[in-house]
């Protein structure tokens, strides 16, 4: 770090000033803009990369008009069927015989009930209804079915086009 030097004496105008030793002090205080554009660099890289963590299985969502549920401080347990039929825990794929057996293992460790159900679009309604199933007697009896936006709103209202048609 780089230290200023303070010199002494008034500013008197036009006066002649005495040369004498030790007239220069150095200042003692920290210079803080360094510190302060290092933690600013920090904070858009933590703000940028943050939405990059979430936890999730790529997986086609059905596209409806509901709005987003409410989050708490605990990170939500999410339960993913993808299209080939494969049952996901968060990120650790389970096979559906052991679905259940997990499941109240994980019911047990957690404080809320709460599971959110992500489901490919091309998966049938039996499949998903055997994975809500196994939800219930896992313990969890609080289940939110994940879409994306911008889906029928089944009101009588303007339909919005699916993703991808051109319309």
């Amino acid at each position: 770090m780089a230290a200023s030097v303070i010199k002494k004496g008034g500013g008197g105008g036009g006066r002649r000033r005495r040369h004498r030793r030790g007239g220069a002090q150095p200042m003692a205080e920290i210079n803080v803009t360094p510190f302060v554009d290092v933690m600013l660099v920090l904070l858009i890289i933590f703000m940028v990369a943050a939405p990059l963590l979430t936890v999730g299985v790529p997986v086609e969502l059905p596209k409806t008009a509901a709005t987003a549920l409410p989050s708490d401080n605990e990170e939500p347990l999410t339960v993913t069927v993808a299209s080939d039929g494969t049952v996901t825990i968060m990120t650790t794929e389970v096979p559906r015989g052991e679905l259940v057996g997990r499941l109240r293992a994980i019911a047990a460790e957690r404080s809320d009930d709460r599971v959110y159900l992500r489901a490919d679009g091309a998966v049938s309604y039996d499949s998903v209804a055997q994975v809500m199933g196994a939800l219930n007697a896992g313990g969890f009896t609080s289940i939110g079915l994940v879409t994306d936006l911008g889906g029928p709103a089944l009101d009588g209202g303007p339909q919005l086009a699916p993703a991808g048609t051109g319309n």
